[in-house]
Formats: C-alpha cells, structure tokens, sequence
C-alpha cells in the first residue's frame, strides 16, 4: 500500500534535501511521530533511525536505514520491525525560488496484516498524507 503527494516549498532544493535527510525532523513534519533519534551514522547512506509514532492510538517502534542519499534530489529512507515494512522516498528539484517535492509513502505487512491492514487503514493514511503536505509546509515556512 502507498501514498503519494507532489508539493512545492519556498526553500531552496539544497535546504530541503538537507531537512529530509535528517531524519530526526520527522519530529516537526510527520504528525504521527513520537521522537526519532540517529542511531548510527553520519545521517548519509546506511545511517540508521529509532521512530517511534502514534497511529491509530497504538505505538508503533520502527528502525530506519537510509537506503537512498543523492544530494539534493533523492533521499530514501526504509523502517523495519517484526510485521511491517515502511518507505519514505522523496525526490526534489528546483522550481523557481523553492523546490517541487514528491512524497511517497509505501507499507508493507506480513501476512496475515497485509490481508487485512490495508483494508482497515487506506482512508487513515490517505488523510494522514495530505496532514504531513500541511505540517511540512508550516515547518518549512
């Protein structure tokens, strides 16, 4: 299941690439994020992330490894645990004064979940993405 949203910032694509590389921002753009901490790396490729975030009142605990990092226009960042697997991927360019992002969102669950979960959930994420486009543009002015 995924999600996908194209959005423009008035930052320049360097400044935004840098933001969303940082994984600990999550903390001010992603709604359901509790706190996310570096917990190996340089915060380049192979990094690795602790998120811990609210959906649905339940807490979900993931580890994200930074898949993907190709200044400034792709970062890739992937968050594991025992029964879901999920995937920021973020392409950025520049458009004028600011940056075109696109956002895409994947999660994929182990069976039985991937059965069921998607079913249960698509609206939640629908609304949970367009919810993120809003709190980024307010954290990046």
């Amino acid at each position: 299941m995924h999600v996908e949203r194209r959005f423009t910032v008035h930052r320049p694509v360097e400044e935004v690439f840098t933001y969303f590389a940082d994984f600990t921002t999550t903390q001010e753009w992603d709604p359901g994020t509790v706190t996310t901490t570096r917990l190996a790396g340089d915060g380049g490729l192979g990094t690795t992330w602790a998120n811990t975030s609210e959906f649905l009142g339940r807490r979900v605990e993931l580890v994200y490894e930074t898949v993907t990092h190709r200044p400034p226009n792709e970062v890739e960042l992937r968050g594991r645990n025992g029964r879901t697997t999920a995937t920021d991927h973020l392409w950025f360019r520049a458009d004028g004064g600011g940056t075109a992002v696109h956002y895409r969102a994947t999660f994929d669950f182990s069976f039985p979940l991937k059965l069921v979960v998607p079913l249960v959930i698509r609206r939640r994420v629908e609304a949970l993405a367009d919810e993120t486009v809003e709190q980024i543009r307010r954290s990046l002015g």
